[in-house]
């Protein structure tokens, strides 16, 4: 038997990646999240003290400031000690509150230990924490890298907006456009999503066992428990949610994580059109210093960047796909399959940012080769066929032709095989239509024929 490998890591994130992804994990890795945790139990006894409930009295400013160093302050330390409690409760949020326990008897403030986790759910606790955590990891790391991506393609856009090149819809020779305007369209696409992103809402429940503040009335039937709570959650910087069961809905999760989803099809779109446009000869890729392209023909140069960025896409998509449809189904008041569902919250979005940074140095690595795209609309000529058929009829209606079904005629012409300049000079000139109108097209050439592309783009 082959002896067992000393202990690494499953999962690539954790692995090979795990510099490019090492970020998120601030904030969706088990650690962060228990910090997080940490920091809604902390901040929730100090709502509780500064409204000098149960006769308590508001903390001094330099005991809240103890108090909030065990989120702020949180460390290795903290993992291990939550790592040998959860082993013994077998639950990771109570686990937490007693850290938080364990930790005000250090600093003197056992008077007010059994206000740790009072009248909370664990779901108070988790729906709180994930809405700080996702929240966080979304506006600080992964929102960002696709801002790169986005800076990098309107810089490209402007920079190629003059660059004609020949479409292909439907992979055939069509109407040129310019590289610019093409790639401009992507970051205009992911510019609407954006917008929605950062309109989402993260919302957190925190209204006990079954959404009702029961056992909050049934120890203080005066106090306004519901507007206490939204306060409270409202301060953390999030979004409250009033009417909830166990748990909180998971709604703007789905919400969220539909949107992700979304930005990373149109990514995955711009990743396999880039790879076409090298296929294509339209970019070039520029070597790397010691970089191999193959491990038998020397001279290739494969665009992994885009390839690596598809995959992880993909991944990211699928897991979350599975999220969104998940998330939204809880058993009666309340189930546990959402539990293990949000500990791959970070992997969706650890794969997504994978994808992020192929995206933004692949697109630093391509040189556009004009000369190709000159090369190939100089081959096209036919696809002026669209033009020459479209003032044709504008012709017809001005009076000035008498021509019968130009589209047919020019289909005669043009389909299905190639037609040069020459020949389609011959046409023109030979057209009943006006002078003005027949030097337009006469001057026209493939290269020429982008409409509004280069506006467009800029």
């Amino acid at each position: 038997m082959t002896a067992s490998l000393p202990v690494q890591p499953l999962s690539p994130l954790d692995g090979r990646y795990r510099a490019a992804v090492a970020p998120l994990a601030d904030y969706l890795s088990e650690a962060g999240l228990n910090r997080a945790r940490v920091e809604v139990e902390v901040e929730w006894l100090i709502a509780l003290t500064d409204r000098a409930l149960f006769g308590t009295s508001p903390l001094a400013d330099a005991d809240k400031a103890r108090l909030r160093g065990l989120y702020r302050d949180f460390g290795q330390a903290e993992i291990d000690w939550l790592a040998e409690k959860e082993a013994v409760t077998r639950h990771d949020v109570k686990a937490v509150e007693y850290l938080v326990r364990d930790r005000l008897s250090a600093l003197g403030l056992d008077a007010i230990a059994e206000l740790t986790h009072f009248a909370c759910t664990s779901e108070d606790i988790n729906s709180a924490s994930y809405a700080l955590t996702v929240k966080r990891a979304v506006e600080r790391v992964w929102l960002p890298a696709l801002q790169d991506v986005i800076a990098k393609l309107r810089e490209l856009a402007v920079e190629h907006a003059d660059a004609a090149m020949l479409s292909r819809t439907h992979g055939q020779p069509a109407t040129p456009s310019t590289m610019g305007k093409e790639l401009a369209v992507f970051a205009w696409r992911l510019e609407r999503v954006v917008t929605r992103i950062e309109g989402s809402e993260y919302l957190a429940k925190f209204s006990g066992a079954t959404g009702t503040w029961s056992a909050h009335l049934a120890a203080e039937p005066d106090a306004d428990w519901p507007r206490i709570a939204r306060e409270y959650i409202e301060g953390l910087g999030i979004d409250f949610n009033i009417l909830t069961t166990q748990i909180e809905s998971h709604d703007w999760q789905v919400e969220l994580y539909d949107h992700v989803r979304h930005a990373g099809g149109i990514l995955h779109n711009l990743a396999t059109d880039i790879w076409t446009y090298i296929s294509l000869g339209y970019f070039a890729q520029i070597p790397v210093a010691g970089a191999t392209g193959s491990s038998t023909m020397p001279h290739k140069i494969n665009p992994i960047r885009f390839e690596n960025a598809e995959a992880n896409l993909e991944l990211s998509g699928a897991l979350l796909g599975s999220l969104s449809q998940t998330l939204v189904t809880s058993r009666l008041q309340r189930d546990l399959t959402d539990s293990t569902t949000q500990r791959n919250i970070g992997v969706a979005f650890g794969h997504s940012l994978l994808a992020l940074d192929n995206l933004r140095r692949g697109l630093t690595e391509i040189s556009l080769s004009r000369d190709v795209l000159l090369a190939d609309l100089d081959t096209n000529w036919e696809v002026l066929g669209e033009a020459i058929q479209t003032v044709i009829r504008a012709e017809v209606v001005a009076g000035r032709s008498t021509i019968q079904d130009p589209y047919a005629l020019l289909k005669e012409l043009t389909r299905g095989h190639r037609v040069g300049a020459a020949e389609l000079a011959a046409f023109v000139q030979g057209l009943e239509i006006g002078d003005a109108a027949k030097q337009r097209l006469l001057a026209l050439t493939p290269a020429t024929y982008v409409g509004l592309a280069e506006t467009l783009a800029k």
